[in-house]
């Protein structure tokens, strides 16, 4: 198995190929990959344009010293006898370009039989925050792989840094990304498009691993999204919510908080229960003690529901708790929050266990289990650094996705497709669960309540 580990370890990751760089315009009409004994006049005269037209668009040729080498990638102007919006039987867009090279691909190989061929695709650099995170996450891809290999499972990984700026076009010319069994990427939306079209094309499977807009999963049966929308979270709490709390007394807490979005799931929560028949309280932060009381059930138990995720407000109504608390112990109150809240343990732990807290979210990052504890510090000894000190840890998370993707392909070949069942694979962090979307791509329906119990017990509730 091939792993691209040693070079992580240095501040400034390098990986196997990197971006090529173009700037479009529209003089340019496609690109040209390079072959073995071509020169700049037989590349001109295949796509029906000047010498001259061809060193105006790749302005490096004007170079005294410069030499056309195999592998260069030329970008290709429009003919100025044809204009913008001429047509070529050589056209330089990447369907085209990568129509020529599919046949290259045999259909009838069977990943579940040789080494996996794994292309990741992300921003992997150091130049901001984006690069370090999911440098980050890479490594947690390699140590899923050094994992697999143990088990007798090869991977063959291929990296190639595609930053915010960066065109990924010339990229999906090297040949290690035709032949991919699976891609992870991309971070931006802008890269969805010729990317959708390219993992189509080759029957490649595409993970979106992040919060990225992807509307081509409405189409591409070969996408996975991990990401949920926070449309798709607040209805699957709400509907979460109903089941697991229909026999209590819910108290919503206005936080006065101009800057909060959890409106929209406190609205759909609202407007459920009163289809339900179910009666709540409101109240407030700024309410008085007495009127504060008045909107609590002492013959049900009471779940509590803030409208903001903030830990400033979050405070201030457990402050509020702990007073009414203490002259009204009989009251049984559980919290309901946010994801946000997973963030907040350091200050609010305690009062999470006391108030019997749930917090639905897409993941659980446990520091005190064991195989947490593994991961961190399998990545200290091969990384020689910490994970970065946020949620969700972002190494885990590349841990998680890559186990989970690698094995399911292993198992199942090209027919995985991320459902309920299909392997027992224990999640460190993020559980994945997909379901069709459509007649598109697959969708991640994993959502978790963490549960924090008086008995200082953490425990996750899958749905």
């Amino acid at each position: 198995m091939r792993l691209l580990r040693y070079f992580l370890l240095s501040a400034l990751l390098m990986v196997a190929v990197g971006v090529v760089s173009a700037q479009d315009d529209n003089s340019i009409r496609g690109y040209h990959k390079v072959k073995r004994k071509e020169t700049i006049f037989g590349i001109s005269r295949m796509y029906e344009i000047t010498i001259e037209e061809l060193i105006a668009a790749n302005p490096e040729m004007k170079k005294p010293d410069y030499e056309l080498k195999k592998g260069d990638i030329l970008k290709i102007p429009f003919s100025s006898k044809t204009g913008a919006t001429g047509q070529t039987s050589q056209a330089g867009t990447v369907s085209q370009i990568i129509k020529d090279k599919v046949s290259e691909k045999s259909s009838t190989e069977d990943v579940r039989h040789r080494a996996i061929r794994l292309g990741v695709m992300l921003p992997l650099h150091d130049i901001n925050g984006d690069g370090r995170r999911m440098v980050e996450y890479y490594r947690g891809v390699l140590m899923a792989c050094d994992s697999l290999k143990k088990l007798g499972i090869s991977v063959d990984v291929h990296a190639w840094n595609t930053p915010e700026d960066g065109d990924i076009r010339p990229v999906l010319l090297n040949d290690a990304a035709t032949k991919c069994d699976i891609i992870i990427g991309p971070l931006y939306s802008k890269q969805m498009d010729v990317l959708s079209e390219f993992v189509k094309t080759y029957d490649i499977r595409l993970v979106i691993p992040f919060s990225i807009n992807a509307p081509q999963l409405t189409t591409n049966r070969n996408i996975f999204q991990v990401w949920q929308s926070p449309t798709t979270i607040n209805e699957q709490s709400v509907s979460h919510f109903m089941k697991r709390f229909k026999d209590y007394h819910p108290v919503f807490i206005d936080c006065n908080d101009s800057t909060s979005k959890k409106g929209s799931f406190t609205t759909s929560l609202r407007r459920e229960l009163e289809q339900e028949g179910i009666v709540y309280s409101l109240t407030s932060l700024k309410s008085s003690d007495d009127s504060f009381l008045k909107a609590f059930s002492d013959k049900k138990q009471n779940v509590v529901i803030l409208n903001t995720g903030r830990m400033k407000e979050l405070g201030i109504a457990f402050s509020k708790l702990n007073i009414m608390k203490m002259t009204h112990q009989d009251l049984d109150i559980t919290m309901f929050g946010y994801t946000e809240w997973l963030g907040y343990t350091r200050v609010h732990l305690e009062n999470f266990y006391k108030y019997n807290t749930y917090i639905p979210a897409p993941f659980y990052y446990n520091p005190t289990s064991s195989a947490t504890k593994r991961l961190e510090q399998k990545y200290r000894w091969n990384f020689h650094a910490d994970m970065q000190n946020i949620l969700p840890r972002f190494a885990i998370t590349g841990f998680d996705h890559a186990y989970f993707f690698l094995m399911g392909l292993h198992k199942y070949g090209k027919s995985f497709n991320g459902a309920a069942g299909m392997f027992g694979y224990p999640p460190v962090q993020t559980p994945l669960q997909f379901e069709r979307y459509g007649n598109g791509g697959l969708r991640n329906n994993m959502q978790l309540f963490v549960h924090y119990m008086p008995e200082h017990v953490v425990e996750t509730i899958k749905f």
